[in-house]
């Protein structure tokens, strides 16, 4: 009797069945399609089973995404040249929506948030960018924030990391900081010379009423 029909039989069976059953892990969900339909709410975590090939799966990561965003050419409002980059903290809150309505939800915020960060930056001058980083992340964080909600993304944080600048505008800053240095200096040696004259000036108006405090 040969048996090798019916072994390669169960051995098809015992394939199939092992690519039926899906594990998910707990911040995994699958987001499901029957016949390039999709399947009411996202599947897991846990063991699920996938009847292939009516049923096909995409597996989307709920935990929150770290995203390096390259460096940027940004030219400010006052005309200076720089590059900057930031980090973009986003994650998936609803799995069916970053699947159907964007093809790579990934890709797409990376491009979003490149472009997003010359916009804005773009609109400010040199000396807030410096010096208001904390109100350019929120405005940075609120508009891609909004952006990304059709796609089931909340983007929760954008940090602006890095601001290089020229080396000529480094340069430049250094001696603005040098001559308002010196300046505070000159009004503190100022102030403590008006200071010691109008004691003295006291001192002068003591002795003319009082005669014989010179002799004391």
């Amino acid at each position: 009797m040969n048996f090798a029909p019916m072994l390669l039989l169960l051995g098809i069976t015992v394939a199939y069945l092992l690519s039926v059953v899906v594990i998910l892990r707990e911040y995994e969900r699958a987001v499901v399609f029957r016949l390039g339909r999709i399947v009411g709410e996202p599947w897991g975590p846990g063991l699920i089973f996938v009847l292939r090939p009516l049923y096909r799966i995409e597996r989307v990561s709920l935990r929150t995404v770290t995203m390096d965003v390259p460096a940027q050419d940004i030219i400010t409002r006052d005309n200076v040249s720089l590059k900057v980059n930031a980090i973009v903290y986003f994650r998936v809150i609803d799995a069916n929506r970053a699947v159907l309505e964007v093809e790579n939800y990934l890709y797409a915020t990376s491009q979003l948030a490149q472009t997003t960060l010359r916009s804005v930056l773009g609109e400010v001058e040199l000396d807030d960018l410096l010096s208001q980083r904390e109100s350019l992340n929120e405005r940075l964080q609120t508009i891609l924030d909004e952006s990304t909600d059709s796609w089931g993304i909340k983007v929760s944080m954008v940090e602006v990391k890095t601001v290089d600048l020229p080396t000529e505008m480094q340069r430049a800053m250094a001696r603005q900081a040098e001559a308002e240095r010196e300046k505070r200096a000159k009004i503190i040696h100022a102030e403590g010379e008006f200071q010691a004259a109008q004691k003295l000036l006291q001192a002068a108006q003591t002795l003319a009423a009082e005669p014989t405090a010179i002799q004391l």
